[in-house]
């Protein structure tokens, strides 16, 4: 299944048009789009989406599009997860996964503007695929990982890499969290819908130029290992996000550097999902 936040409201998307799933079910369901991020709906909301005659519902508007997930009850970012990110970082390969936080106040939609504080000039963007979990998940493993996920989008890690490398110390989080910092969307789609959801497509552009491009089979840690790896410690539930990291390509790392200007366009392209296109504004 896809599933959107159209306006504020959870919609199942079938040929293009948007079946409300408050609407289409009667009242069962709430318009709360976090309907779609908990498993334990998605039974029902596949019976709604079979009884629906998409014909009967508007075309989807791409400029009423929010985050699918708009208040992510938690997010991390993965840092250093793509070979070729690592290898242009000059780093040796992880051994295990390094996190950072990602707050829920950077969260944005897949066609908002990217908000680049004035006086900050090392703005940096980083193309990315989001799982979103959709269940209790304490202890994974490889085998039943995918089965605590309610599904997978794009995204964007939007980076300040002045605060980021900043001495004395590295700090990621607040860094990589600043209001409009984590673009998702244009769609949460359903693991069940890729012909091989480990080996996704991710393309990222800014302002027509190919920055970033890659298949997720490059992931140091798979999404299933990352899965395993997070929930040995920590319990996932519904709505949290993990955004799965960067491949090669980003700004910081090119000679010359590319950071993002003032009018910007970022696009960023996942396989079966759809392309995200966010504005970078400076203000």
């Amino acid at each position: 299944m896809r599933f959107a936040n159209l306006n504020h409201r959870g919609v199942v998307v079938i040929a293009d048009r948007a079946i409300d799933i408050e609407t289409a079910s009667n009242g069962r369901f709430g318009s709360d789009p976090a309907v779609y991020a908990d498993l334990a709906n998605h039974a029902a909301l596949a019976d709604l989406a079979a009884a629906a005659e998409p014909d009967d519902w508007p075309d989807v508007d791409p400029t009423r599009l929010g985050a699918p997930v708009p208040n992510p009850p938690k997010g991390l970012g993965v840092g250093l997860n793509y070979r070729t990110h690592a290898a242009e970082s000059g780093r040796e390969l992880p051994t295990e996964p390094h996190l950072f936080g990602k707050t829920n106040n950077c969260v944005c939609g897949p066609f908002d503007d990217v908000i680049a504080p004035a006086g900050r000039h090392e703005i940096d963007y980083e193309a990315e695929v989001v799982i979103v979990f959709g269940r209790s998940c304490k202890g994974a493993t490889e085998a039943n990982a995918w089965s605590y996920l309610a599904g997978v989008m794009c995204g964007q890690d939007i980076s300040d890499r002045g605060e980021q490398f900043r001495p004395p110390i590295k700090q990621f989080t607040i860094a990589k969290s600043y209001d409009t910092f984590g673009p998702t969307g244009p769609y949460l789609v359903t693991p069940d819908e890729f012909a091989d959801r480990n080996s996704l497509d991710l393309k990222g552009v800014v302002s027509g130029e190919v920055m970033q491009q890659t298949n997720t089979s490059d992931l140091i840690f798979s999404i299933p290992a990352l899965v395993v790896w997070l929930s040995r410690y920590m319990t996932f539930g519904p709505g949290d996000l993990v955004w799965t990291g960067t491949p090669g390509g980003v700004g910081e790392a090119r000679t010359p550097q590319r950071f993002l200007h003032d009018g910007d366009i970022i696009e960023t392209t996942v396989s079966g999902i759809g392309t995200m296109r966010n504005r970078v504004v400076v203000r």
